[in-house]
């Protein structure tokens, strides 16, 4: 039987860490199931929920211990309950931001989508210049499930109020991928 582990890794950039790691899972039966990798500064890091059978996640141990001994710092956690179970009827939406940037645009986002029991899937953000002033611009993209019982209209309502409180845009669609 195939059991998921969460694995977070983060180190130093360099040629190859994917090859590394992956190497590492292979060896031990692991598959990647779904993964997300970025540069972020001068670091790497990655995270994935792998496949694995039960007899090997013991011995994975040794997996991990050998990336920790290249200067990774390495997580490692079985988990149990799936997507599927747990989100059950729930409707994915998808939101983009855009604007200026300063401080407290994702804590205020976070914040408001925490508060009407909306589960954050993923996010991505990032500040670019803008091309002809040097402005930071801010962007955002995340994936939400918004509870069955909770009506579109009324949520998005008062995330316009959250985005004219950022002077920022906020764009609200209905997701259709996975």
């Amino acid at each position: 039987m195939r059991k998921n582990i969460v694995l977070s890794l983060t180190g130093s950039e360099r040629v190859g860490i994917v090859d590394s790691v992956t190497e590492v899972l292979v060896k031990y039966d692991g598959n990647v199931e779904t993964s997300r990798m970025a540069r972020l500064g001068g670091d790497f890091a990655m995270l994935m929920l792998v496949s694995m059978p039960e007899d090997q996640i013991e011995i994975f141990k040794d997996g991990v211990e050998n990336l920790q001994k290249q200067g990774f710092q390495v997580t490692t956690r079985l988990t149990e309950q799936t997507y599927e179970q747990k989100y059950a009827g729930w409707l994915p939406y998808q939101i983009e931001v855009h604007g200026a940037d300063h401080e407290g645009i994702v804590h205020k986002v976070a914040h408001y989508l925490t508060q009407h029991g909306i589960n954050i899937e993923s996010m991505d953000t990032g500040v670019v210049p803008a091309p002809m002033s040097g402005t930071l611009f801010f962007s955002m993209n995340a994936i939400v499930l918004v509870p069955p019982s909770m009506p579109h209209k009324e949520w998005q309502v008062d995330l316009d109020e959250v985005a004219d409180t950022l002077n920022v845009e906020i764009k609200v669609s209905a997701f259709k991928g996975k």
